[in-house]
């Protein structure tokens, strides 16, 4: 059970983004509020200069992967916004210019937080956890295999929250990719149970949180011991302003 400081701490970063009329976190926000539920994120921080973009990579750890944060540019890795295995404060310099380049290159006007640098994670099986609000059964979520075949083979299985640990099993069990958690030819069992939490912990956070409109853990990696959330990606409900048709205002930085 999440204690009720590290609710506060979730709910003050999501009010905050909701504050400057965001629709969605920014990744390092998206991190942090899924590490007050438990769910495990690679070791990053948030660089706004080439300095500090060289001094955090030396800090976390090689390899590293580094991203663009800005709100208005969601789909970074099919557009230059993201760099992958660097190895050294000279890449990861030459990382933080390239990735700047390439977002001012996609929009001009994009609000440009700063590049993500986080670990880079060992690979593992990929497995994807969401959380959404269906109209008439409210926070849902779902379990499947993720990485770039969640949309081709749509192997998932969904519950409705909250979900007992009894739960997040019966829905691993439902999945075909059920056979890469137990062992798939000769390959080592992986941690289930690391990965019935991540499910309780989404379930938990759609209840816990009604400005969320959904979750998406995408890769979920998991591990013969444990699991990692690579990428986390946090919907916010449309703030009341918008309905009443005030635009946004887009703002360069």
């Amino acid at each position: 059970m999440i204690t009720k400081k590290a609710r506060d701490k979730a709910t003050a970063i999501i009010r905050s983004a909701l504050e400057a009329e965001k629709t969605s976190l920014l990744e390092h926000e998206a991190e942090e509020v899924a590490n007050q539920y438990g769910i495990k994120t690679a070791s990053s921080g948030l660089a706004r200069s080439e300095k500090q973009a060289e001094a955090l990579s030396k800090k976390i750890g090689f390899p590293v992967v580094m991203k663009i944060v800005s709100q208005d540019i969601l789909h970074k890795s099919d557009l230059g916004g993201v760099k992958i295995n660097i190895t050294s404060t000279k890449e990861a310099k030459k990382a933080y210019r390239e990735i700047l380049r390439s977002a001012k290159r996609i929009n001009r006007k994009a609000r440009i937080e700063g590049v993500l640098v986080q670990k880079m994670a060992p690979k593992a099986p990929e497995f994807v956890v969401g959380g959404t609000r269906d109209p008439q059964f409210g926070p849902t979520v779902m379990f499947g295999l993720g990485g770039i075949y969640v949309e081709l083979f749509k192997d998932v299985a969904f519950r409705i929250a909250p979900i007992s640990e009894e739960e997040a099993l019966s829905m691993m069990k439902e999945t075909k990719s059920y056979s890469l958690l137990t062992g798939f030819r000769g390959s080592k069992p992986l941690d289930i149970r690391a990965a019935a939490k991540t499910i309780m912990a989404v379930g938990e956070l759609m209840l816990d949180q009604p400005e969320v409109d959904s979750v998406d853990i995408n890769p979920l990696f998991i591990y013969p011991k444990g699991a990692m959330a690579v990428d986390v990606r946090v919907i916010l409900k449309k703030p009341a302003k918008e309905n009443k048709g005030h635009a946004q205002d887009v703002k360069s930085t």
